[in-house]
């Protein structure tokens, strides 16, 4: 690829320059940006030398509430405080994934989303037993690459193209044939949003095939790039195991492992025999959250204070604020499709195939023909502003959700 731009190219990037700082919630961000320069906003000293604002898919910029939480002054684990903090984040999290089902359970513990795929193979596979993956991008395979640390049977189906999701009518007979055959798959995992493409999959569509197909087969669903930014009906989709993180949509600082388990889920794990891991069982978790969210202390390890009170806030001013999580989701919608609209018009090109199956928590972009990737990415960081590279270094990605 040539590193010199051409006119047509240099004038998009310019647009793109254009566009980015005159994006209302760039602007509301600038605003508020701290810095100790006593330069105004807009000039290259304050642009190049002030903190740069986060607009990779996460962590994302945090809202003065949350960070504010997170200087909470020291608690003890057990105190009467935090306990309470506790339990309500842990009340709230039913409400993050539309679950009112007692039998199902809310786990908040210390680590990153990768946390969950530990979760999913530690308690819900023993090494005979089948894994479906639906991969739609990196992500997805390398879920399937921690599931083959616990069993050597994880079968991939992936999307006909990247930027695809993956074909109904594939998934709906790679079941059944395994059924048919007498072994059914123990679990199928489904990568909401898949950073890497910001392919978004519907969820919900799949779900309703697992059911119709193969009923015994838990229904695991990756949602660490599209939890509070993407639509999740845990009850009624019949979810059996949602994974996310903290530091996407959520809004708190990364290393807060957040899911959601059935009660089917977990007597699959409560069922296993010999443990295959210590701080990843749900066993030894279970009496712990239980406890928690019924405003009792517990321990079996120390969980991070100033995070979960961080979530907290989190939950109750921000994601939760309305009662609902729909109108934070459709508040995301709206700017992931007015920022998408702006990219577009400039000509450049998303990388999912189309409006359909894109994501709304953060956009992947193809680089501009012409455009040196390194080049680029120097360029928006100079105005300010930090971006991802995609996969293979095909594009960037940007989050253009709602923040704070």
């Amino acid at each position: 690829m040539s590193n010199k731009p051409s006119l047509s190219t240099v004038s998009r990037l310019t647009s793109l320059n254009r566009f980015i700082l005159s994006n209302p919630l760039t602007n509301a961000l600038l605003v508020n940006r701290p810095t100790n320069q006593q330069t105004t906003p807009t000039s290259k000293a304050t642009m190049s030398s002030a903190r740069k604002l986060t607009f990779i898919p996460g962590p994302i910029e945090f809202s003065d509430a949350v960070l504010q939480a997170m200087s909470t002054p020291s608690q003890a684990h057990t105190s009467p405080e935090f306990v309470a903090t506790f339990q309500e984040a842990l009340q709230n999290t039913r409400k993050l994934f539309k679950s009112t089902d007692v039998n199902a359970q809310g786990f908040v513990l210390n680590g990153s989303g990768t946390l969950g795929w530990d979760i999913v193979g530690a308690n819900f596979l023993n090494a005979n037993e089948k894994a479906l993956v639906l991969s739609t991008g990196f992500f997805s395979d390398s879920l399937a690459d921690a599931l083959r640390v616990y069993t050597d049977k994880v079968d991939i189906i992936d999307a006909p193209g990247f930027g695809q999701t993956v074909e109904f009518h594939k998934i709906a007979a790679q079941l059944s044939e395994a059924k048919s055959a007498g072994a059914p798959y123990q679990l199928i995992t489904i990568t909401q949003t898949d950073t890497s493409s910001g392919v978004l999959s519907d969820v919900k569509g799949i779900a309703e095939i697992v059911k119709k197909t193969s009923p015994e087969t838990l229904i695991v669903v990756d949602a660490v790039c599209a939890t509070a930014c993407e639509p999740l009906e845990f009850d009624a989709w019949g979810i059996d195991y949602v994974l996310t993180a903290s530091q996407k949509a959520v809004g708190v600082p990364s290393g807060l492992s957040i899911s959601f388990a059935s009660g089917r889920a977990i007597a699959k794990a409560l069922a296993k025999e010999k443990p295959v891991a210590f701080y990843a069982s749900l066993k030894r978790w279970l009496p712990i959250m239980k406890a928690y969210e019924s405003g009792a202390g517990a321990y079996f390890a120390t969980p991070a204070v100033q995070l979960v009170t961080a979530y907290n806030v989190s939950l109750k001013q921000e994601l939760l604020a309305s009662g609902s999580i729909d109108e934070r989701i459709q508040a995301h919608k709206a700017a992931s499709d007015a920022f998408k609209d702006k990219i577009e018009g400039l000509g450049l090109k998303l990388v999912p195939v189309s409006r359909d199956v894109a994501a709304h928590g953060l956009s992947v972009i193809y680089y501009p023909e012409g455009i040196n990737a390194g080049d680029l990415l120097s360029k928006i960081r100079e105005k300010g502003f930090t971006m991802a590279t995609a996969r293979v270094g095909l594009g960037f990605q940007c989050h253009q959700g709602i923040i704070g």
